[in-house]
């Protein structure tokens, strides 16, 4: 997982409250187990018409927020199924941050988890950064500060230590476990020699 810290980037907007998994990352295109390849279908009954050509009003297919690393997004954004296939999405189309006034529970925790800053602030600061993306001009992001910049202002925001920690270092669940792997190595020799018989071949 790649290391995150700043990030700079136009902002895209999604004035939806209540987008679903489903409307992130239809049902069709969970076959997959790869995280990559997801990204064309992001938001699919959004983006595209019946016939899979591209909708030239939705924001993700406009010049220039098709190149958005930030989606601003209206409240409970990622609600329903649990699928991490979401996450992998949005991380595929290039999507690295997340601002709503409220998240998922389950969807919020997958996004640290695949490298995505899940970003709660107050529904009036989502709203004047959706105002402001209008004007095509980037906001950055600085996660060891909690800070987001855009034009003259800075607004702070609330983030649990240890998922910025993991976000910081490029941390997943497997890379915690491994960094952990000496201890494990010597706990395993230690009931290997006091319980000989749990490593024992049938």
């Amino acid at each position: 997982m790649e290391k995150f810290n700043n990030l700079k980037s136009i902002p895209s907007y999604l004035s939806l409250q209540n987008i679903d998994t489903d409307m992130i990352i239809p049902k069709q295109f969970l076959k997959t187990i790869k995280r990559t390849g997801l990204g064309k279908s992001l938001f699919y009954e959004m983006r595209y018409d019946d016939n899979g050509t591209k909708n030239v009003d939705f924001i993700l297919n406009k010049e220039p927020y098709n190149k958005s690393k930030i989606l601003l997004a209206g409240k409970n954004f990622g609600c329903g199924s649990s699928r991490e296939h979401a996450p992998w999405a949005l991380s595929d189309f290039g999507i690295k941050c997340v601002i709503s006034a409220s998240f998922a529970d389950i969807f919020y925790n997958n996004c640290f988890k695949n490298g995505i800053l899940p970003i709660k602030i107050d529904d009036k600061i989502v709203v004047e950064l959706a105002e402001y993306s209008k004007r095509k001009e980037e906001i950055e992001i600085n996660l060891e500060k909690q800070e987001i910049k855009y034009g003259n202002k800075v607004v702070k925001f609330e983030l649990d230590s240890f998922k910025k920690k993991c976000l910081m270092d490029g941390l997943d669940d497997i890379a915690l476990s491994m960094e952990k792997i000496k201890d494990i190595d010597n706990f395993e020799k230690t009931v290997e020699k006091n319980k000989p018989w749990i490593f024992k071949n049938e």
